[in-house]
């Protein structure tokens, strides 16, 4: 097949990363940058050498000239500009959330389905070597039947300024308010974790329990146009198809880690634990070791990233993971968790 031409939907601060990770994919190229800021879109695609820009989507739609989209919109436009990429044809990498709900991104993976069209979603942590081997050790039976799960996604730049100062940078205070489109750590950062533990194990969960939390930050939770009301941290107690249990949990208040990914299974011969941050770490208790708790560390081989096997899915027609499809069935146990977080969670008497 010839090369795949891709154009960017969204040059805001996640596009420039977007760019450069097409341009390190074989047989694909960008080949326009769209935005509704059309100044934005021009500037960006100067700056990245994209030959073509537009302020319109409907207007880029109607030049045509692209195969495929990366979907780097804010997350309330993931639905809207999808389903008009879909029915033109076009298979699209959507980022992460795929949309703000689960009917919502069932739209949107049934739209695909139904088109025959390439579709994933950029969980980007896929791309993890550490993850990829965890994942085929424990399909091949590694661990033995996996029996608990514990997951957690790490940071604190509600706590340090390694990051800058969220109290005056909109870049981080958006993150922090409904109003202005967030859904907090949960919204942000749990569809990661919750797909970390997931893909791991071969399985989504089936049941789930959740209690989230939003901490005061500022007088009044309100610094100028931005309520500071968005969920800080989030803890999920869920059950997975075959029984096991396991604990997933995100928070920005997880003081000492910048941006860190955990994960150990535990299994009935078995267990492996992946840590990956500043440092990624792979190791596994198994064998005799299960009787002296000794581990040992893991090598990992290079994997695809995403950009690299959602082209092969393009010249090869058949989408690949992760889909739009699972992003969807991940979104039912996000906004189940919501809907308990606003039963509220009993008092202990």
């Amino acid at each position: 097949m010839s090369t795949v031409r891709i154009m960017l939907l969204g040059t805001g601060n996640m596009a420039a990363n977007h760019a450069h990770l097409i341009r390190m994919t074989p047989d694909a190229e960008v080949v326009a940058g769209v935005d509704v800021d059309a100044r934005r879109a021009r500037n960006f695609s100067d700056e990245h050498g994209i030959p073509y820009a537009f302020g319109d989507l409907d207007e880029a739609i109607a030049w045509g000239k692209f195969d495929a989209v990366a979907n780097v919109t804010p997350d309330q436009a993931h639905h809207p500009t999808t389903m008009k990429l879909l029915a033109a044809g076009k298979h699209v990498l959507c980022e992460k959330p795929l949309a703000e709900t689960f009917p919502l991104a069932d739209e949107m993976a049934r739209a695909a389905e139904k088109a025959g069209l390439v579709n994933m979603v950029n969980l980007s942590y896929r791309d993890v070597p550490a993850l990829q081997t965890a994942q085929i050790m424990i399909a091949r039976g590694e661990i033995g039947e996996v029996r608990h799960i514990e997951a957690s996604y790490r940071q604190s730049w509600l706590v340090g300024n390694h990051w800058g100062d969220w109290r005056t940078e909109p870049r981080w205070l958006w993150r922090l308010s409904e109003k202005h489109g967030s859904k907090g750590v949960l919204g942000d950062i749990g569809i990661h974790i919750l797909d970390f533990a997931s893909y791991a194990v071969g399985m989504t969960p089936v049941a789930v329990q959740a209690q989230l939390a939003t901490f005061s930050k500022a007088p009044g939770n309100q610094i100028g146009e931005y309520s500071i009301d968005a969920n800080d941290s989030a803890v999920m107690s869920v059950r997975f198809e075959n029984g096991a249990l396991g604990v997933i949990h995100a928070s920005r208040f997880m003081t000492g880690y910048a941006n860190t990914l955990k994960l150990a299974v535990f299994g009935t011969t078995g267990a492996i634990e992946l840590s990956h941050g500043q440092y990624t770490s792979l190791r596994i208790c198994s064998g005799d070791g299960v009787h002296n708790q000794a581990w040992r560390d893991l090598a990992t081989e290079p994997v695809k990233t995403n950009y690299q096997r959602f082209v092969a899915a393009i010249e090869s027609g058949k989408t690949a993971e992760p889909s739009f499809r699972h992003a969807a069935n991940l979104q039912r146990v996000i906004d189940r968790c919501y809907d308990m977080d606003a039963a509220a969670a009993p008092q202990i008497a």
